[in-house]
């Protein structure tokens, strides 16, 4: 019987890993070695050995697709979040839910041990560390809160000289803060994610110049969508879903093609090829500007470094003072014993991206390492409530037999299995059945037809999943038929006159679809996937 949780790490899947045990009546004691809560989002403005955003770090899914399912985020709130604003938030979250109370601050988990009576007990011994020394404890069960961004990856030896000739400065993007001493330099930003766009742009406006060394393909999409609305909030629908499932992917494909290079030919930028459809996303569109103007220089992979410059596999070579290595993160969890980690090498090696199928009891769980098409924070919660559920008792898991055949169906569907993006509304719905409350639009057509066609056609924010089952929340309907007004207060700070009234031809197209809805619904419920359609938890 699971009582005590012990839950590490108070970044976001932490506290609501600590808010799901109490949801369930269990007893959680969250071990965080910082002072603060929020994890990567709590921005230091130097590195001390932990992951940090950056100073101009702006979250990259909006503010109603990525917030607690219970908990909106304030309407005056911009719908990008900055950091401070994000980590503001999160303490709002744990306020209001009375979280703060089962957190030990500056308190680091040196070790997680299997008991000698693991497999009939499924208890831990636990090893943690302040300043006033160590201490040991025994749990239930663990929730492990610590995310992807864990150790940064720097793969020295793939460039030649940078070790050995380079008489520059070269450093990860975990260490870099802001443009503070960057000014005049030339410098080379390796990696063209998320993090290589940012930093780059932002460099451009003080270095001398920058270089942004590509080896894959990366389409730039604009956080804004049609009409100035939220791109997720858009795109994000049960209805685009159901057009995956339906279509072919080469349709599909096409139309993406399409949508994407609308704004600017990628291939003329030598960011990405057709050829190269799903390869990265990167959220920052001052990045094809920069191209333009010259002040960001595309460049390909390097060959090898000299003593004061980059030689590229083009032949060309550039001068560099500086190179920035924005090549992500690798997971580790040096507190886990050696027995419990090597039963897992990556998420998609886990069950349901969560737990190590093959340990005695699943006492164990993996909490946000997930790479999803949308938020990891509503998918962490999601995970967290299924598995406070299992802890619990209201939930139960299928034999190793069975969870080991599903790991191995979705590992042999992932040609790039460590590094797998996960549909978002896919893998949502996925956990939702597991832990009973996934929301069922077809029988709420009959029932309340206004919140069906808004949950079909409208984004699938994460207050759609507290509709039903156990911890159902009375204000979820609400919320979800308000999210557009609290889209658009933070941008009406200065309101013109404008006497169109739409509400009539929203009627009306809500009435035209209602036969969509149907036959959607229907054949989703009735009908296996179409060969040609991406399993839930395929590579997108």
């Amino acid at each position: 019987m699971v009582r005590r949780v012990a839950v590490i790490g108070a970044g976001a899947s932490g506290l609501a890993s600590i808010k799901c045990c109490l949801d369930e009546g269990l007893e959680p004691t969250c071990f965080e070695r910082n002072d603060d809560i929020g994890g990567l989002w709590c921005f230091d403005t130097v590195d001390c050995g932990r992951t940090s955003v950056y100073r101009s770090v702006i979250a990259n899914t909006s503010k109603e697709m990525s917030c607690f399912s219970d908990f909106p985020c304030p309407e005056n709130f911009p719908n990008f979040l900055p950091h401070h604003q994000l980590l503001e938030y999160f303490r709002m979250y744990a306020r209001h839910f009375d979280l703060l109370q089962h957190i030990r601050f500056k308190t680091t988990v040196l070790s997680v041990k299997k008991r000698p009576d693991f497999s009939t007990s499924g208890q831990w011994d636990v090893v943690t560390e302040t300043k006033a020394g160590q201490e040991s404890h025994i749990f239930d069960a663990v929730m492990v809160c610590t995310g992807y961004y864990q150790e940064p990856l720097l793969p020295l030896a793939s460039f030649p000289g940078i070790e050995t000739c380079f008489k520059g400065r070269y450093l990860h993007s975990r260490e870099y803060r802001d443009a503070e001493g960057f000014q005049g330099k030339r410098v080379l930003v390796i990696g063209v994610g998320n993090s290589g766009g940012d930093i780059s742009v932002e460099l451009s406006r003080v270095a001398a110049k920058v270089f942004l060394s590509a080896r894959s393909s990366t389409w730039v999409v604009s956080r804004i969508s049609s009409q100035g609305f939220p791109f997720d909030m858009v795109i994000t629908t049960r209805f685009t879903h159901f057009l995956y499932w339906l279509l072919p992917s080469a349709i599909m494909k096409r139309i993406g093609f399409w949508k994407f290079n609308s704004w600017f030919n990628h291939t003329n930028y030598g960011l990405a090829s057709v050829k190269r459809y799903f390869s990265l996303f990167c959220w920052f569109i001052e990045l094809p500007f920069c191209i333009l103007s010259g002040t960001v220089v595309l460049k390909p992979n390097v060959k090898e470094f000299t003593e004061s410059s980059a030689v590229f596999e083009d032949g060309t070579s550039e001068n560099i003072d500086v190179v920035v290595f924005t090549t992500g993160y690798v997971f580790s969890f040096p507190f886990l014993e050696d027995s419990v980690r090597s039963l897992f090498k990556h998420s998609c090696s886990l069950y349901k991206c969560i737990f190590p199928a093959q340990l005695e009891k699943p006492t164990l769980a993996i909490i946000g390492l997930v790479q999803l098409t949308g938020s990891v924070m509503v998918g962490a919660e999601m995970q967290a409530r299924w598995v406070t559920g299992i802890f619990a008792g209201s939930n139960k898991l299928p034999p190793v037999t069975k969870m080991m055949a599903d790991i191995s169906k979705k590992e042999n569907n992932s040609p790039e299995k460590a590094n797998m993006w996960i549909n978002f509304i896919s893998y949502m719905d996925e956990i939702a059945s597991c832990a009973g409350v996934k929301p069922r639009v077809l029988r709420l057509l009959l029932t309340d037809p206004r919140l069906a066609l808004t949950m079909f056609f409208g984004p699938c924010s994460p207050y759609q999943y507290r509709l039903v089952g156990r911890g159902r929340w009375s204000g979820a309907r609400s919320a979800i038929l308000t999210q557009w007004q609290r889209a658009l207060k933070p941008l009406q700070t200065r309101v013109l006159d404008d006497s169109s009234d739409s509400s009539s031809s929203l009627r009306w197209l809500c009435l035209l679809a209602l036969p969509a809805v149907l036959v959607a619904g229907f054949l989703l419920s009735k009908y296996p996937r179409p060969w040609w359609i991406p399993r839930a938890g395929s590579h997108l």
